[in-house]
């Protein structure tokens, strides 16, 4: 069993958005603090990052932004956190919130998430960490991504044990006990 102490949270910056999501963002928020699981997110107080931030705040959580100094120029940083870094790039941001976190779940988001959470698969399929990343699949939001990747796998172009490096749950709970019990293959496993 994997000892969970930090998660990064990956998830849009849009208020657009159906409230079913901003919901999903809250209830990860709050479970994750109520298991005494620190949010590591990319420090925004819009979207479903300020939602899941918010929520995890509330609960007596502790949350550890990560924002480009850029974007918390533009007056989205989050100003109540446990901890903010602000850091330079994009690029530095996705590399200091990997090396917080213990393990890394995508919320429902846009290109920033889909980006993020295939960098940390990507680098745990070629053994550079071994953490286990999941999505949570609001509202079927992930459906066509698996399908996706099931048929990049029948082609050829994703191992079986590699496309089972990232997970699909429906609910927060199951998703971070899915966290708890993966193990990522070495190399050799599918060379």
């Amino acid at each position: 069993m994997r000892n969970l102490t930090k998660i990064a949270v990956y998830c849009g910056s849009s208020s657009h958005v159906s409230e079913e999501y901003m919901e999903a963002a809250r209830a990860t928020g709050v479970y994750l603090a109520l298991q005494g699981i620190t949010v590591v997110y990319g420090g925004g107080r819009v979207g479903t990052m300020g939602a899941v931030a918010d929520a995890a705040l509330a609960a007596g959580g502790d949350v550890i932004g990560v924002i480009p100094e850029r974007l918390h120029d533009l007056e989205v940083g989050h100003t109540g956190l446990s901890t903010l870094h602000v850091v330079d790039t994009m690029a530095t941001r996705k590399t200091m919130m990997a090396d917080l976190s213990d393990a890394f779940i995508a919320l429902p988001g846009g290109f920033g998430t889909l980006e993020e959470i295939s960098e940390v698969v990507s680098l745990a399929v070629l053994n550079y960490h071994d953490k286990p990343s999941a999505c949570l699949n609001v509202r079927g939001f992930y459906d066509d991504l698996f399908s996706f990747l099931e048929h990049a796998t029948q082609e050829g172009f994703i191992r079986r044990k590699q496309r089972d490096a990232l997970v699909l749950e429906e609910t927060v709970p199951a998703l971070v006990e899915r966290l708890r019990t993966m193990r990522i293959p070495q190399i050799s496993e599918w060379l």
